[in-house]
C-alpha cells in the first residue's frame, strides 16, 4: 500500500475543534492525566489519547476512552489505520505527553521510535509539550537533564515538574505539574499557534532571579526569587521572534530560542550587565528581584560563631530600574516588576511614576500559588498611560504573554534598535 503524503491527509473541516494528542506514559502520575483529559475536553478540544503499554499498568484504557473524544490508541499494529502515527502526527494541532517518563524523554531525544507515542511525536510538526514526572534522583540525573536540553533546543515545550510529596512518601522535585497548569500551557500554545511574530527584529533584554550580596565567602543576603517568571518571559519573547538576552542569577535550562545568557550574581553585576545590554535594546524587562541593600564590608574569611553575631552595616544598591528610566532612549519600552505584600497596587503605582517606566507588573507574593517559587502567578499590569490589566492565576508562561501583549501595544512602528544576535545560545559570566 502506498503511504499517503502530507497533502493526502484529510484535514479537519473548517470550524472543527482543535485536535490534541494526549500521550500518557508509564508512571504513577498517569492518574493525573485523567483530569488533564477532562480539562482539555471541557475546553472544547478534540482529544485523542495515546497510551503506552506501561501506562495501562497504572490507568485503565476504558477511562480515557470514555472521557476523551476518541477511543484510546495503543499500538502501531492493532489500529484500523495501517500508519496511525502518521495520521495522528499530521492531523494534530498539538501533542502533549503527561506524564513523560525518563525513558520516553530519552527515546524521544535520541529519535528512537519504539512505539506509537514516540512515532507520533517524531512524525508531527505540531507543537509538542512534555511534562516530566519522576523521582528526584532521576529528575536531577545528568542524562535526563541532557535529554531535556536537546529537546528544548529543538523547540519542544517543557512543563517542569513541581516540588512536593512523591510516590515513595518523600518530598522533592519531580512531581508532575498540576493538570490545571498543563492545560493552561496547552490552551495558550493553541491560542498563539501559529505564534504571532510581533517581536521579530526587536532586541529584548530580560533579567531573572534574585541577587546575592555577600557577607563573607560563604554567606550572603538574598531573596526567594526562583527566576521562573523571568525565564518564562525570555522564552515567550523568543517565541514571538525577538532576539533575547537573558541576564540571570540562577542556573536553569536556557529557554528555547534565547540567543545570549549573561550570568551574574550581585546587584552590582546585574547593574553593569543590564545597563550595558539595554543601550541597544528595544525592550527591557526587569523581572529580577534585585537586593535593595548590601553589606558595606565583606569579611575576607568565613565568620565563626565564636566571633559573635556579625555587626552588619548595609548600604543601598543602585536602583537599576530607575537608572534605566533615566537613560532610556526614544521608543524603548521599559517594564518593571513589583513584588508586594500589602497596599499592592498603591505601592506599585508609586513605583511606576517614580521610576519612569512604561509598565509595572505587580503581584501579591503573599497570595496562594502566586509569586516566588511557584509555577503559577497572578498579576496586575499597570501602564503609565493609566491602563490596568488584571491577569488572574495562571501559568507563568501565560503571564509572560499577557505582559508582552502590553509591550507590543507600546512599541513604535519602524526599525528595531539593535541587530539580531547569533542563533545559538551563548553564555558568559
Amino acid at each position: 500500500m502506498e503511504e499517503p503524503t502530507a497533502s493526502s491527509v484529510v484535514p479537519p473541516p473548517p470550524g472543527a475543534a482543535r485536535r490534541v494528542v494526549l500521550g500518557v506514559t508509564g508512571g504513577i502520575a498517569a492518574y493525573k492525566a485523567v483530569e488533564l483529559c477532562r480539562r482539555l475536553v471541557d475546553a472544547g478540544l478534540h482529544v485523542v489519547p495515546v497510551l503506552t503499554e506501561d501506562a495501562t499498568r497504572f490507568v485503565g484504557e476504558v477511562t480515557f476512552s470514555a472521557l476523551a473524544s476518541e477511543p484510546v490508541r495503543r499500538s502501531l499494529w492493532h489500529e484500523p489505520d495501517p500508519i496511525p502515527h502518521t495520521r495522528l502526527g499530521q492531523t494534530a494541532d498539538l501533542v502533549v505527553v503527561a506524564p513523560a517518563t525518563a525513558r520516553f524523554l530519552g527515546t524521544y531525544a535520541a529519535g528512537i521510535s519504539d512505539g506509537l507515542l514516540t512515532a507520533t511525536v517524531l512524525a508531527t510538526r505540531a507543537p509538542v509539550v512534555v511534562c516530566p514526572a519522576m523521582h528526584t534522583e532521576m529528575w536531577e540525573h545528568p542524562a535526563v537533564q541532557d535529554n531535556l536540553a536537546v529537546l528544548r533546543r529543538r523547540g519542544v515545550h517543557v512543563v517542569e515538574p513541581a516540588e512536593g510529596r512523591l510516590a515513595g512518601g518523600d518530598r522533592g522535585a519531580g512531581r508532575l505539574a498540576e493538570p490545571a497548569v498543563i492545560a493552561e500551557v496547552v490552551l495558550g500554545l493553541l491560542q498563539r499557534h501559529p505564534t504571532p511574530q510581533d517581536l521579530t527584529g526587536r532586541r529584548v533584554v530580560v533579567s531573572a532571579g534574585g541577587t546575592r550580596e555577600p557577607i563573607d565567602p560563604v554567606r550572603f543576603i538574598t531573596n526567594r526569587s526562583s527566576g521562573k517568571q523571568g525565564y518564562a518571559l525570555a522564552e515567550a519573547a523568543a517565541a514571538r521572534g525577538a532576539s533575547v538576552v537573558l541576564v540571570t542569577t540562577v542556573q536553569r535550562p536556557v529557554p528555547p530560542g534565547v540567543h545570549e545568557v549573561v550570568a551574574v550574581d550581585t546587584a552590582a553585576a546585574m547593574e553593569a550587565a543590564v545597563l550595558g545590554q539595554a543601550a541597544t535594546a528595544d525592550v527591557v524587562v526587569m523581572a529580577a528581584a534585585v537586593a535593595d541593600f548590601r553589606p558595606v564590608q565583606v569579611a575576607p574569611r568565613k565568620l565563626s560563631k565564636s566571633d559573635g553575631p556579625p555587626q552588619l552595616v548595609l548600604e543601598p544598591t543602585v536602583d537599576i530600574l530607575a537608572e534605566l528610566g533615566r537613560r532610556r532612549r526614544r521608543g524603548q519600552v521599559l517594564v518593571g516588576f513589583a513584588a508586594e505584600t500589602h497596599q499592592v497596587e498603591t505601592r506599585a503605582a508609586a513605583k511606576l511614576r517614580s521610576k519612569g517606566v512604561d509598565l509595572m507588573v505587580v503581584n501579591d507574593v503573599s497570595a496562594p500559588a502566586a509569586g516566588f517559587e511557584h509555577d503559577t502567578n497572578a498579576v496586575v499590569v499597570l501602564g503609565a498611560d493609566g491602563s490596568r490589566r488584571e491577569v488572574p492565576l495562571t501559568s507563568k508562561r501565560q503571564v509572560a504573554d499577557a505582559v508582552l501583549d502590553s509591550v507590543v501595544d507600546r512599541l513604535p512602528a519602524g526599525a528595531a534598535g539593535g541587530p539580531a544576535r547569533d542563533q545559538q545560545p551563548r553564555s558568559r559570566s
